[in-house]
């Protein structure tokens, strides 16, 4: 009895523990789901271009903080910047 409650117990968790693609820290491609998004030379800095809706941007790293997401701007922007964090789908 005991048996069958830890194994059920242990399926329980690797169905509800999240994949590692659903990390927020891992490097991936990702779609805005804003109206639209700045993307900036500098975390918080000048504006550089504007993402839209469903528009991709290639994550490669985070601030210190999270606050802040640099990677490449796809759409018309073309080029690296910083994105705020929390704008993707």
């Amino acid at each position: 009895m005991k048996m069958a409650a830890l194994s059920t117990a242990l399926m329980l968790t690797a169905v509800l523990a999240p994949s590692a693609s659903a990390d927020p820290s891992t490097q991936a491609v990702r779609q805005v789901c804003a109206q639209d998004l700045y993307v900036r030379a500098t975390a918080a800095g000048v504006v550089i271009g504007t993402l839209y809706f469903h528009e991709n941007f290639d994550v490669s790293r985070y601030s210190p903080s999270r606050d802040w997401v640099f990677g490449h701007a796809y759409g018309n922007v073309h080029q690296d910047g910083w994105v705020q964090n929390g704008w993707f789908c």
